[in-house]
């Protein structure tokens, strides 16, 4: 692997982590979003998954974003019976986000972020270095 190579799988690393973190923003934006009619669903959390793609003409690997899918895991239930949403019961369907997951989730999307972009200002002052020595 050359120092292009590097420079561009940090860089796919960055554009996927990116999107995560998007991704993150719009699950923590809608904690609170519930359906608008009795025994509606609420907002369904969005996972990210990702992928290696390899260019077969370079042969250099990045990383790239596979899917973007959503959380199948049951709603949580609260009692507001005076609740648009609130079925027969008086229950309400609750989104599937949990701030805690998503505040894990992006604090590791901004450290796989910022190693990336380590990785890519290592590899700007290897090739600065390299110039220099040519001159």
């Amino acid at each position: 692997m050359d120092i292009f190579d590097a420079m561009g799988v940090s860089a796919s690393g960055m554009d996927a982590q990116s999107l995560r973190l998007r991704v993150i923003a719009e699950n923590i934006a809608n904690v609170d979003t519930t359906g608008s009619t009795p025994g509606a669903d609420p907002y369904r959390r969005k996972t990210i998954t990702f992928g290696e793609t390899i260019d077969h003409a370079t042969g250099e690997p990045s990383v790239n974003v596979k899917t973007i899918g959503k959380d199948m895991a049951a709603f949580p239930t609260r009692y507001d019976p005076s609740h648009p949403a609130a079925d027969a019961a008086g229950y309400v369907k609750t989104p599937n986000v949990s701030s805690f997951v998503e505040m894990m989730d992006m604090r590791e999307a901004e450290r796989s972020y910022s190693a990336n972009l380590n990785v890519m200002q290592a590899t700007r002052s290897m090739m600065t270095r390299a110039i220099d020595l040519l001159k």
